[in-house]
């Protein structure tokens, strides 16, 4: 046998896996099976099912069911992968089959093999440390993902709302610097009354002050979960003391206030509440998007627009106009909000088609939901710091159209 390869077997046969590596077979079949997206599966998403494992390693170790060697390499491992150490391990496609299953058998196998290599052995030594009798012991796919899932959602949430308070203070310093430039007002881009261009910031930041308010609302949303609800909420497979005491784990190791459903049946098989937030997520991406509309009509000009505000230069806009400079950054806005609203569109339909006991596209969910927050966030961030702050207003062309109206 090429020394590049190692031979692991399934229920299913055998398949080479790179000597390397800390995957295993169920990741290689999984990579085989589900390359079709080009997308990992979000790196936060790891790192919290990580926490999990390494909470039920803990757990199971302190009720006897682990023997303290494996459990306390599991929980090395474990903070390993959570501390970033072994990313490029995590091979999977972001959109697969099976409800989450092969990102799960990915770090079970990750885990497990990097346990191995902890005690003394060789990977793919599965007698020491296995995948699934040892690292996923009183678990399933389908509560260890979804928790994950929350938990990386609210990880994620809390920089973004951090993100819509700092633009929100940004909008606020343009409504007071604003404060007193009169102009003309607009209805359905009709000449309306006179309006302070203060006043119009004034709007914009009382809208993310809305989203901000949205977005700390959902996280109590997020915070219940199924663990320990095995494969249908049932619980089937998993000891009593277990469910309660890891639940009790990944609160402390997450600090984000979990807590176990009272009714993990529903937890499993119904994703609404992702459906929730998502939509909160599109609310905020639609009000940037109005935003960027805004401002894009506002400093159009120089000549033949309205050129009431003069937005930063960020770059040269022609290769054929020399001197023309566009409103790039409310454009890259406008085309992330869309991004996210399409983004939203899949959540709804992903969680419409899951099927009595559980949603098989809960991957779908997953990649859109993490994925458009943590976008969101760098669009928010760009937006204030690129853009909103060194907004100027052009007061003698708001005067000069104020005395035309």
């Amino acid at each position: 046998m090429d020394n590049a390869f190692r031979v692991e077997k399934d229920l299913i046969g055998e398949r080479n896996v790179p000597a390397e590596a800390y995957y295993g077979i169920h990741t290689v079949r999984a990579v085989e099976n589900f390359s079709m997206s080009g997308f990992p599966v979000d790196l936060t998403l790891i790192k919290a099912i990580a926490l999990i494992k390494k909470a039920a390693a803990m757990t199971n170790s302190e009720l006897g069911w682990l023997e303290p060697a494996i459990g306390n390499a599991i929980i090395k491992a474990a903070e390993e992968v959570i501390d970033g150490r072994w990313n490029e391990q995590f091979v999977v496609d972001a959109l697969q089959g099976g409800a989450g299953t092969s990102t799960n058998m990915n770090v079970n196998e990750v885990l497990a093999n990097r346990a191995i290599e902890l005690l003394g052995g060789n990977r793919g030594e599965y007698g020491l440390v296995h995948p699934l009798n040892h690292v996923n012991l009183h678990q399933s796919t389908n509560d260890v993902y979804p928790t994950a899932l929350r938990i990386a959602a609210i990880w994620l949430l809390q920089p973004l709302s951090e993100a819509c308070a700092a633009l929100q203070q940004q909008l606020q310093e343009k409504e007071a610097q604003f404060a007193a430039v009169v102009k003309v007002g607009r209805t359905q881009l009709q000449d309306a009354v006179p309006i302070l261009l203060g006043q119009e910031f004034s709007a914009f930041a009382q809208a993310i002050s809305r989203d901000r308010w949205r977005l700390y609302k959902v996280e109590e949303r997020l915070r219940q979960t199924n663990l320990g609800g095995t494969a249908v909420g049932t619980g089937l497979n998993a000891d009593r003391k277990y469910i309660y005491m890891v639940n009790e784990r990944v609160r402390g190791l997450a600090k984000l206030g979990l807590a176990r459903a009272e009714n993990m049946v529903d937890i499993t098989q119904n994703a609404d509440v992702f459906v929730e937030v998502s939509g909160l997520i599109k609310t905020l991406a639609v009000n940037l998007n109005k935003i960027a509309n805004d401002l894009r009509l506002l400093s159009s000009g120089p000549i033949a627009g309205l050129g009431e505000i003069c937005l930063p230069e960020r770059q040269a806009g022609s290769s054929l106009m020399p001197g023309k400079v566009n409103p790039v950054i409310p454009e890259a806005v406008n085309q992330i909000a869309y991004h996210v609203i399409a983004g939203d569109a899949a959540i709804t339909m992903a969680a419409q088609g899951g099927q009595l006991e559980l949603n098989a596209f809960l991957p779908l969910i997953a990649h859109h939901l993490l994925g458009n927050i943590q976008m969101l966030n760098r669009c928010v961030i760009a937006f204030g710091d690129l853009c909103i702050c060194g907004i100027e207003a052009n007061v003698e062309r708001c005067k000069q159209l104020l005395d035309k109206s």
